[in-house]
């Protein structure tokens, strides 16, 4: 495959892995029931993991606005996007989505949404990120692979 000639994905798989992910985990739930006891620990645990998964896409939208590209996509850009949240991870969306997987799996007791959490991870990175970093590697070649060095692609 030729990076030089690949286009940005013109489906959104990442968010439905993630909606895939979701309501497999509340269909495997209804089938197999390997609900925890729900305590008031698992739902304070859920609620802080939901409301930082939130923070951080918030954050990572806001940055991109702040920078004057689009929050959606890989549209053209002039400088690579290394501030705010993508100082410290490459994928802060995604990581955003499988912490919100996750903390709806606190919420709700239903381990099956840490499986599906980290499937829908898996695939995201098979699908969507690394074409993303191909794409990235052609248009900014040197500036990526040191950007890559020194921020890993989750955490």
């Amino acid at each position: 495959m030729n990076a030089y000639r690949l286009k940005p994905m013109a489906f959104p798989w990442p968010p439905m892995l993630y909606t895939a992910a979701i309501a497999g985990a509340f269909g495997l739930g209804r089938l197999i029931d390997l609900s925890m006891p729900a305590r008031t620990q698992l739902m304070v645990s859920g609620f802080i993991l939901l409301a930082l998964a939130l923070a951080l896409m918030l954050w990572s939208m806001k940055s991109k606005i702040d920078a004057h590209v689009s929050p959606f996509g890989l549209r053209k850009r002039p400088t690579l996007m290394t501030t705010g949240p993508y100082r410290f991870t490459r994928n802060p969306i995604y990581l955003g989505y499988t912490l919100a997987t996750i903390a709806a799996g606190l919420l709700s007791a239903n381990p099956w949404f840490l499986l599906g959490a980290l499937t829908a991870a898996i695939v995201t990175t098979q699908i969507a990120i690394r074409r993303e970093e191909m794409l990235l590697l052609a248009r900014y070649g040197i500036d990526y692979e040191r950007y890559c060095r020194q921020v890993r692609r989750w955490l």
